[in-house]
């Protein structure tokens, strides 16, 4: 299975000539669903949801797309309006329901989850947010998953923080949802959000839910080029590409590749010393 994972496109402020590549290369990966991980625009207006729906439909389908924290409209005193009065109408007109969408497939089972939010009890509204409801219907969603099929959640917010990352989520709620996630037997917590790609386990249950953050396809670059992460999955193996964008198409900027918890457990049931997941 390959899935193609995109994040912080923000168009309005898109890097032209990466978005342009992307199309072409995404098109010759012929993946089985794209993912965009939130934050699409740069001020939530009609004119970039209008373009990156239009960038979106220049992909291979199916898509599975969740809202970011830039994607409710704030420059502006009509757009702070509209932010108040009805903050997620543009998405949603688009793209579906903002709180929860689902790929299923007898290989994997993809649950989204909205951390952004309109309005916050603290000053900076960009970080994200996590309640326990969303966590409860992301864990009944992923309870219909095939036996040994992948489980995937997709949120904007990184849920537990970078070491060393660009800028920070600071997600309410993201630790218990790590956590919940973890025990759940969640494969990949796929996110954006800080405009840099990484892959680390979250520290939790059996140390095998790992968290893959995709960049930026922006001009917005936080020390790392435009780029996006190409995931291939095997019966034994789950393979992270992060693709950069060089000059005028995508190259290799980095590989990981974690052995699956159904290939561990396998293992271990045969008595075979346990593996840590590996990060190359």
């Amino acid at each position: 299975m390959k899935l193609v994972q995109v994040s912080d496109i923000h168009f309005g402020g898109e890097h032209k000539l990466a978005v342009e590549a992307a199309v072409e290369r995404i098109q010759a990966e012929r993946p089985d669903l794209v993912i965009a991980a939130g934050d699409l625009t740069k001020d939530g207006k009609v004119g970039e949801f209008d373009a990156v729906q239009a960038w979106l439909d220049r992909l291979p389908r199916p898509h599975l797309v969740t809202p970011g924290n830039h994607d409710t409209p704030f420059a502006g005193p009509r757009e702070v309006l509209t932010r108040l009065v009805a903050p997620w109408r543009r998405y949603e007109s688009r793209f579906g329901e903002r709180m929860n969408g689902e790929w299923g497939d007898p290989r994997a089972t993809i649950v989204t989850l909205n951390s952004a939010r309109a309005f916050q009890l603290r000053a900076n509204w960009s970080k994200g947010a996590v309640s326990r409801r969303q966590v409860r219907d992301v864990c009944a969603g992923l309870e219909q998953a095939a036996p040994d099929a992948l489980k995937i959640v997709v949120c904007h917010h990184p849920l537990i923080e970078m070491i060393g990352g660009p800028m920070t989520a600071k997600v309410h709620g993201g630790t218990a949802a790590a956590q919940a996630f973890s025990q759940a037997g969640v494969d990949l917590v796929l996110t954006g959000h800080i405009h840099a790609p990484f892959v680390h386990p979250y520290p939790f249950a059996d140390g095998c839910t790992q968290a893959v953050g995709s960049g930026t396809l922006s001009v917005r670059e936080r020390g790392v080029p435009p780029s996006f992460n190409l995931i291939e999955v095997d019966d034994v193996d789950i393979r992270i590409t992060a693709l950069a964008f060089e000059r005028t198409r995508f190259v290799t900027w980095r590989t990981w590749s974690v052995p699956r918890r159904c290939s561990l457990r396998a293992k271990n049931e045969n008595g075979a010393t346990e593996v840590a997941p590996l990060q190359v």
